[in-house]
């Protein structure tokens, strides 16, 4: 069985946070080309609001300008994951998996539904009903219902050498108003939605942690290990 070290980050900066898996994914790397292990890694985290921008994704997406930017207090960031725009801020549990994937499955599609099947797993217990999205990543409420269409978690990823970083965005309480200034994903007509919104109430951010590290180690078949304390970067 894989073992994963969960890290929780509390809540963090964005940069600081991506330099953070940069050095995670670096270190793993060397560790590989020497033939030496170096373990695994799951971060928690909720970012200070901010826009972040896909390797390939559209600057149109972003429908506000630096100054609006600057006033709200948000910040913005061109970064080197898959997919095109999305949000980031409080109440948001963002989860970033440095994995290699030579110890699970050498497949990007695979390891994306399992992503998503653990986000689906965990909202399950709520009462919600993910779903896939033909030809998009995440999950989805009423997904195949055109106007009804509600994306509850973002994901988008980088794998170098089969190492894995960046991951998903669960909406859980979050504040929706911040997706009114983008095009989420860069996929037009369709809504962005939380678990809060969904069931009407503020659910407890270190319960569902709880039920995803869960429903983490039962897809990915391994062995979550959880520090006593929160790391200091």
């Amino acid at each position: 069985m894989h073992e994963i070290i969960l890290q929780d980050l509390g809540r963090r900066a964005y940069k600081e946070t991506w330099d953070y898996q940069e050095e995670l994914l670096q270190q793993k790397i060397k560790a590989k080309q020497e033939n030496l292990n170096q373990p695994d890694y799951l971060l928690f985290v909720e970012h200070n609001p901010v826009y972040t921008l896909g390797k390939n994704g559209k600057e149109k997406n972003l429908l506000i300008n630096e100054q609006m930017l600057a006033s709200k207090g948000i910040e913005y960031f061109h970064i080197n994951r898959g997919g095109d725009i999305t949000f980031h801020g409080p109440e948001q549990l963002v989860g970033y998996p440095v994995l290699d994937l030579d110890n699970y499955k050498t497949d990007l599609g695979w390891y994306l539904r399992s992503l998503e099947e653990v986000i689906i797993l965990t909202i399950g217990e709520y009462g919600l009903k993910g779903e896939r999205s033909k030809g998009e990543t995440g999950v989805w409420l009423d997904a195949a219902i055109k106007g009804k269409e509600r994306k509850i978690c973002a994901m988008g990823i980088r794998c170098s050498r089969w190492i894995t970083m960046h991951g998903f965005a669960l909406n859980v309480n979050v504040d929706l108003n911040y997706f009114n200034f983008i095009t989420p994903c860069g996929i037009q007509d369709k809504q962005v939605t939380s678990m809060q919104k969904e069931l009407g109430y503020a659910v407890d951010m270190n319960e569902v942690k709880e039920k995803l590290v869960k429903n983490f180690e039962r897809v990915f078949e391994a062995r979550i290990l959880t520090p006593a304390a929160k790391l200091s970067l």
